[in-house]
């Protein structure tokens, strides 16, 4: 009996995925999308549950995903370099984790075969969020829950 070989991330280091792989990774929880505010003195993470005007609030998807960079100014594409430096990205976030030598969450995707169980485990921000188009002053929808661990119930 042989054994099945190993998946992708955890044999490939972020910086030689290949598009394909590196695009799979994003689990879809739309996270990263919602706006954060860092305190000027404290350098500290506050963040929100406004989410940018191209996330779809239903389903955590961008509307306009091959544009967006030209529709939102400040959006990123996300390197591997980058990802130590972003501070801000989820704690579960598979980016996140694979940088930090951790293996990818329960829930994630590419585990189960299927985007509802970022739904389920309660990482996405489906339903939780409002665009920023419908969102007044940033600092009336400060919340915790985009930078805790999600569990799996």
């Amino acid at each position: 009996m042989t054994t099945p070989p190993l998946p992708f991330w955890e044999t490939t280091p972020l910086s030689e995925m290949s598009t394909q792989e590196w695009e799979s990774l994003c689990d879809g929880c739309g996270r990263c999308c919602l706006h954060k505010l860092r305190d000027e003195e404290t350098d500290e993470i506050h963040y929100t549950s406004v989410a940018c005007r191209l996330l779809d609030t239903a389903t955590c998807r961008c509307t306009d995903y091959a544009k967006r960079h030209r529709k939102v100014q400040d959006c990123i594409t996300l390197t591997p370099d980058m990802v130590k430096e972003l501070d801000w990205l989820p704690p579960d976030c598979a980016y996140r984790r694979l940088s930090e030598n951790k293996g990818l969450p329960e829930w994630h995707p590419l585990i189960t075969g299927t985007y509802e169980s970022v739904k389920t485990s309660g990482a996405s921000a489906a339903g939780r969020c409002i665009s920023e188009r419908k969102a007044g002053d940033l600092e009336d929808y400060l919340v915790a829950w985009p930078g805790q661990p999600t569990h799996t119930p």
